[in-house]
């Protein structure tokens, strides 16, 4: 057999399970070509990780390197050897410089030349030989957002390294990792597990972990977990809860999943399900329940990484710690509605927003106005605009109350809760929660378009805030959200479906904030990017987006339309005829000597020019009214009745004439072709 399995495992004090993930991505792509470029092949990496181990087993390693054969051309041949086939002093040299005997030197022929060729053929390494430096170096690879020194070498990981195990097959492979040496052991589960496993062969390494209680790999980790939160979901009659991240969560903080349940007292339930929910999971990485009809249910699920001799200590224990979260939480609940929202907004005065951007308070004062003239320029009915007047006033008021104080994650839900129970108009209870979405990349967007002016006003103020304050993004950092902050903009207004002028938006708020005019250039310029990346995003090019911006200018709505009705089009025959149309028009008008020729229509020879003249006669005003309108489905299909007009004309006609009064009209014609397509934004960006 020309190959074995090989196991490498670290073990470690236990690892953030947020690091393990990542990790095991990394490692299994670093891994790989390392072993590629030791030329040694094999048939898959596994990766395996708990919270205190990092394995990886290479399947099927060869035994030793691929034999490596490498040419290198030396000096022609002429000048290597004399006529009677002699080497010369340089053929001499060169073949010493790459270890070949000369008379191993080859002729070949390359072009037209013949050149003195030297064959260097490498044999492989045994594995064995290589495996010890390859293996440190692919420990010391792994990287994670924090690490530590964990002694004098100055070697880090995400927490101390305890233990090294390799083998290769049957054979110990000598690894060291910082002062720590590989041996044939591994350990097992912390409490559950013999704290010394002799590991004889690759082979042994899963099933003599198991033994002990350690299911290394997540994937059989994860359905053992999943499996036993399905036996206690019939057992409990409801539905877990299983948010992806939580799952990836406790898969990480375990290495023998064990599921339990247990339950907290009914009247809990009449705090907003929420502020359970955030309890449940954010604190103790419980799974909330949920009975058939979605409603909350008075229990919770647990994944413990012991399995206890008594589960039931263990349901009691995680019972006390939920019940004392949840009296805080009932506790906050009940003094937070002994006043009304309305009365914590004075308290926004003594709250900073920024150093250099003044209190809360004033956030909201600037927001308020940018809502105001948004509102107007949207054209909302009064009572629209009251309630979002209504929203904005209120819209930091639950950052002052104790349960956002404890729960920060709550805050906009907590907010929707109190003016609810105040009496709030509906529709404002629900903008102080939906002015935060999206909350994340793929989040929902707002439902009514009360949060959604909320949300692109404050979001606006952020922009133009930060750049007041100098906390412009660079390189990757961007400590006030302002890329975010840009971003939701545009996401609120597709989702909405709301026709914004951001620029006009971003100026209006770069006045209140007082921006030179050198940061409000950088404003805009900032926007246009994001607003460009986030369409090349959707998989439009970045010639047809530039195009579109071109054309809509800072209406996000509208540029998503004109790709949308362009991205239809562009694959006709008549479309990409056209871009070469208009292609052929700017280069002819770049090469003219002079513009602004006088058109004289008695000066056409040819049928086809008049007929040009007459198509963009009649369809200039009517491309003019589709671009006015941003109706561009309209356009498109004005677009291709102009098509076959101008594509015959350079079909039948020679523009750079003899005779300079002919050449010279052809070319005002051209200019004129020229000023519809800019109109309609300049179609020779575009790719044929």
């Amino acid at each position: 057999m020309n190959y074995r399995d090989l196991l490498l495992e670290i073990g470690t004090e236990e690892i953030p399970s947020r690091f393990i993930s990542p990790a095991l991505s990394a490692v299994s792509e670093a891994a790989a070509e390392e072993f590629k470029a030791e030329r040694l092949t094999f048939e898959k990496i596994q990766v395996l990780g708990t919270p205190r181990r990092i394995a990886i087993i290479v399947r099927s390693l060869a035994l030793k390197q691929e034999d490596k054969t490498e040419e290198f051309r030396g000096p022609a041949w002429g000048s290597a050897f004399d006529a009677s086939g002699n080497p010369a002093k340089a053929a001499k040299g060169f073949a010493r410089s790459k270890g070949v005997e000369v008379e191993a030197l080859e002729k070949r022929v390359v072009g037209e030349q013949e050149f003195a060729v030297a064959v260097v053929r490498q044999e492989g390494k045994d594995t064995r030989e290589i495996l010890p430096g390859l293996l440190g170096k692919v420990a010391r690879s792994i990287t994670f957002p924090k690490s530590m020194y964990w002694d004098s070498t100055f070697n880090r990981f995400a927490r101390p390294v305890r233990w090294l195990l390799s083998i290769y097959g049957e054979e110990y492979v000598s690894v060291e990792f910082g002062t720590v040496r590989s041996d044939r052991f591994t350990r097992g589960h912390r409490f559950m597990g013999q704290k010394k496993i002799e590991i004889a062969s690759v082979g042994e390494y899963l099933e003599k972990l198991h033994d002990n209680f350690v299911i290394a790999d997540p994937g059989k980790r994860r359905e053992k977990m999943l499996s036993g939160v399905s036996a206690i979901e019939k057992e409990i009659g409801g539905k877990a809860v299983l948010d992806r991240d939580l799952v990836e969560e406790n898969l990480f903080l375990v290495e023998y999943p064990v599921p339990f349940y247990g339950s907290f007292d009914q009247s809990f339930l009449e705090i907003p399900e929420e502020v359970l929910i955030t309890s449940m999971k954010n604190h103790q990485r419980y799974f909330p329940v949920r009975d058939g009809a979605g409603a909350l249910k008075p229990f919770f699920i647990g994944v413990s990484n012991n399995r206890a001799t008594n589960m039931s200590v263990v349901r009691e224990g995680n019972e006390r710690v939920l019940k004392a979260r949840l009296s805080d939480a009932a506790f906050f609940w009940a003094e937070d509605q002994k006043v009304p929202l309305s009365a914590k907004v004075d308290s926004l005065k003594k709250v900073i927003h920024h150093e250099k951007l003044g209190t809360v308070f004033e956030k909201v004062a600037h927001v308020r106005e940018l809502c105001g003239l948004l509102c107007g320029k949207l054209h909302l009915s009064k009572a629209d605009t009251r309630l979002v007047d209504r929203a904005v006033y209120l819209s930091r008021a639950d950052n002052v109350t104790d349960m956002v104080y404890e729960f920060p994650e709550l805050r906009g839900v907590m907010g929707r809760e109190y003016a609810l129970r105040n009496g709030e108009d509906p529709r404002v209870a629900l903008a102080l929660y939906e002015q935060y979405l999206p909350a994340f990349s793929g989040d929902k967007t707002p439902s009514d378009v009360i949060g959604a002016v909320l949300g692109i006003c404050e979001r606006i103020d952020t922009i133009t805030g930060g750049f007041k304050a100098g906390l412009q993004p660079s390189g990757s950092q961007d400590p006030y959200g302002i890329r975010r902050a840009s971003r939701t903009v545009n996401e609120i207004i597709w989702g909405v479906g709301m026709d914004v002028n951001v620029a006009e938006m971003l100026e209006l708020s770069s006045e209140n904030r007082g921006l030179s005019q050198e940061d409000r250039d950088a404003v805009l310029e900032f926007t246009h990017q994001r607003l460009h990346n986030q369409l090349r995003e959707r998989e439009f090019s970045h010639e047809m987006t530039t195009l579109a911006i071109s054309v809509t200018g800072s209406r996000p709505m509208q540029t998503l339309r004109f790709l949308e009705a362009f991205r239809e089009i562009q694959g006709a025959d008549w479309f990409r005829g056209l871009i070469i149309s208009a292609v052929r028009v700017r280069n002819i008008l770049q090469k003219s000597e002079t513009s602004d020729h006088v058109l004289d229509v008695g000066l056409f020879r040819e049928d086809a020019e008049r007929e040009l003249f007459e198509a963009v006669d009649s369809l200039s005003i009517q491309v003019a009214d589709a671009v006015n309108s941003c109706d561009w489905d309209r356009l498109t299909k004005i677009l291709a009745k102009l098509e076959p007009f101008i594509t015959v004309f350079f079909d039948k006609v020679l523009v750079m004439d003899k005779d300079e009064l002919i050449r010279n009209n052809r070319i005002a014609l051209l200019e004129r072709c020229n000023r519809l397509f800019e109109t309609s934004g300049d179609l020779g960006l575009l790719k044929t």
